[in-house]
């Protein structure tokens, strides 16, 4: 399965959330984040990622998530994803050829823009629970089926 990573930026109640420009999940507001390169920690990419996409030096994440995405027709895009909150970083969030990047109140999110699975999860993440969780995605990336569980550690 391949590996990748989601950062949530969070600052005064809001969540940093970026319209990704071009690629995968490209029209959505996302993360950021992105695929694992081999001989990458986990941790690395995450942070190699943020930097590409918005510009800004993660000092310190903390893993609240791992999530296991299955797309039946597209089974190049089955990944597993591991979810980090930022809230320690350098720099101002800057758009980038790949994303731009934008705050939103918690009460604000535009879940209707983002992929099927965001409105599941986002919300416990942002109250402080660390998840578990499959989603299962079926033709024009409706999601068919998910299974969130609450755990201790992720």
């Amino acid at each position: 399965m391949k590996q990748a990573t989601l950062c949530l930026l969070i600052k005064n109640d809001k969540v940093l959330l970026a319209m990704k420009k071009r690629g995968f999940g490209v029209g959505r507001w996302n993360g950021t984040g992105g695929k694992v390169k081999k001989g990458e920690k986990i941790v690395e990419a995450a942070i190699r990622e943020t930097k590409e996409e918005i510009g800004v030096d993660i000092k310190n994440l903390e893993k609240v998530g791992l999530f296991h995405f299955t797309f039946l027709n597209k089974s190049e895009w089955n990944q597993d994803v591991t979810l980090f909150l930022v809230k320690d970083w350098i720099g101002e969030p800057a758009e980038s050829e790949e994303m731009a990047p934008k705050w939103f109140s918690f009460d604000e999110i535009p879940y209707d823009k983002m992929w099927s699975d965001d409105i599941h999860w986002m919300s416990l993440v942002l109250q402080g629970k660390k998840l578990e969780a499959d989603f299962v995605f079926g033709e024009g990336d409706k999601l068919l089926n998910h299974n969130i569980k609450i755990v201790e550690e992720t």
